[in-house]
C-alpha cells in the first residue's frame, strides 16, 4: 500500500482557520504525529501529505494545509499553496472551531473549494468542551473532539459515506489491449532517463499491461527493426515515448496501433479532447506568440530537455520563427496564463486526475488553448491519424 504511487490515491485535504484544529484532527486519524501542532498561529506552512490506508476506499493521502487567514510574513506565501492544494483534492474537510462566531473565512474557503469543483464536508471541533455553533452553510457535518482518538471510528465512517468509495484510478491501456496481447515498448534510454531506473510513466504503463496478462516487448529505438524480424507476428500495440514518435512511425508497420507514454497518460488523467482541441491551436501560432511549456514535476534539465529546448525548437520551425517560450514546473500555475497563446503539459504521471483536470479548467477560464507532450508532438509531425489512444 505504501509504493502505491501519490497520484493513484483518493486526495483528502483539511482546510479551515489557523488554529481550527486541522492537524490535531490529521494527526488523530492517522494515529501519528504527522503535522506539527502549536497554539502559536501559522505552524503549518507548506502543506503536509500523509498517505495511509481508508477502506473500503483503498489508499489514500491526507493533506493538512495552513489557514487562509495566515496573517504571519510568509502568510501569502502559504495561503497560495493552501489554493493550490484545493486544485488536486477530491474531498474536502472543512475545519470549524466550536469557538467561531464570524464565519466569513469559512465562506471564503467554499467560495475557493466550489470554484474548482470539490465535494465538501465539514468537522466541527469541539475545543474545550465547547458545543457545535449554527453554521450558516449546507454540508454534510460531524461534530467531534479533534484530541480524541475513540472519536475517529465515528470519523472515519463519514469520510466513508461521503467519499467515492468506487474511486479507482481507471487502467491506462485495458481499452487497447485484450489479455494474451503483444505489446511493445519504445523506450529511449538517454541522458534523460535516470541512471539505473525507468521513468514512472514506462513503470506504470508495464505494470498496467502485465496485470491485463500481456506480452510485454521492451526496445530501445535502435532495436526495433531487430526485435521486429525475431517476431513470428507483429506487436498488437506499439508504445513508444513521444520524443521519437517520427522515428518509430516509420519503422512499424501502419497496420500496427501506435501511441506513446504521453499520450495514454493524458487520456487516463486528462479530457483528451480538450487536449486535441488544443493541439489545433498549433497552427494558429505565430513568431512572437507567447508558449507556456508546463511540467508537473521539478528536476535539473540537462542537455537536450524535452521542455527547455526540443519542445520549442520544434514549435518554432513548424511556426517559421521565434516563439516566446516560457517553462513552468510544478503541480501549481503561473498566475498569467491569459498572456499565452497556448500551453502544452506534460503527461502528469505525478498528477492526480483531479488536479490535471482543474488545469484543463483553470486554462479554458482564460480561453487559452492547452495541450499535451505527446498530442503535441503527433501533430506536429502530421500523426494524428495515425496514433491511437
Amino acid at each position: 500500500m505504501e509504493d502505491t504511487p501519490r497520484s493513484n490515491r483518493l486526495h483528502i485535504a483539511f482546510f479551515g482557520r489557523t488554529n481550527s484544529g486541522k492537524s490535531t484532527l490529521l494527526n488523530t486519524l492517522a494515529g501519528q504525529a504527522v503535522s506539527i501542532v502549536s497554539a502559536v498561529s501559522g505552524t503549518t506552512t507548506d502543506p503536509v501529505y500523509r498517505s495511509m490506508e481508508l477502506l473500503p476506499i483503498g489508499p489514500v493521502v491526507l493533506i493538512d494545509t495552513a489557514g487562509l487567514d495566515d496573517r504571519t510574513g510568509l502568510g501569502e506565501l502559504r495561503t497560495e499553496k493552501t489554493r493550490e492544494v484545493a486544485r488536486k483534492t477530491d474531498l474536502a474537510v472543512l475545519v470549524v472551531s466550536s469557538k467561531t462566531e464570524d464565519f466569513s473565512e469559512e465562506a471564503e474557503y467554499l467560495k475557493l473549494l466550489q470554484e474548482h469543483k470539490v465535494k465538501i464536508i465539514c468537522a466541527v471541533n469541539l475545543m474545550d468542551g465547547g458545543t457545535a455553533p449554527k453554521l450558516p452553510f449546507d454540508i454534510p457535518t460531524i461534530a467531534l473532539d479533534a484530541r480524541v482518538p475513540a472519536e475517529m471510528a465515528d470519523f472515519k465512517k463519514f469520510l466513508i459515506d461521503n467519499a467515492d468509495t468506487d474511486f479507482e484510478i481507471p487502467s491506462l491501456t485495458a481499452h487497447l489491449v485484450k489479455p494474451g496481447a503483444l505489446v511493445m515498448l519504445v523506450m529511449p534510454q538517454d541522458i534523460q532517463a535516470p541512471k539505473g531506473r525507468l521513468i514512472l510513466p514506462q513503470v506504470q504503463i508495464t505494470r498496467d499491461l502485465l496485470d491485463h496478462r500481456c506480452r510485454v516487448l521492451s526496445v530501445v529505438p535502435d532495436g526495433i527493426q531487430p526485435m521486429l524480424d525475431c517476431l513470428s507476428q507483429l506487436p498488437d500495440l506499439v508504445i513508444t515515448d513521444s520524443q521519437v514518435f517520427p522515428l518509430v512511425n516509420q519503422i512499424i508497420p501502419k497496420e500496427v496501433p501506435l501511441t506513446s507514454f504521453s499520450v495514454l497518460l493524458s487520456e487516463n488523467k486528462g479530457d483528451i479532447q480538450s487536449f486535441l482541441e488544443g493541439a489545433r491551436a498549433i497552427d494558429s501560432l505565430a513568431p512572437g506568440d507567447k508558449v507556456l511549456i508546463m511540467e508537473s514535476c521539478t528536476h535539473h534539465p540537462l542537455d537536450g530537455d524535452i521542455a527547455r529546448q526540443k519542445l520549442p525548437s520544434w514549435l518554432e520551425q513548424y511556426v517559421g520563427g521565434k516563439l516566446q517560450v516560457d517553462v513552468f514546473s510544478g503541480q501549481g500555475f503561473p498566475d498569467n496564463i491569459r498572456d499565452y497563446r497556448l500551453i502544452l503539459h506534460c503527461g502528469g504521471c505525478m498528477l492526480n486526475r483531479k488536479n490535471l483536470l482543474s488545469k484543463i479548467s483553470e486554462a479554458q477560464k482564460y480561453n487559452v488553448p492547452i495541450t499535451n507532450f505527446g498530442i503535441a508532438i503527433a501533430y506536429i509531425n502530421g500523426m494524428m491519424k495515425r496514433i491511437c489512444w
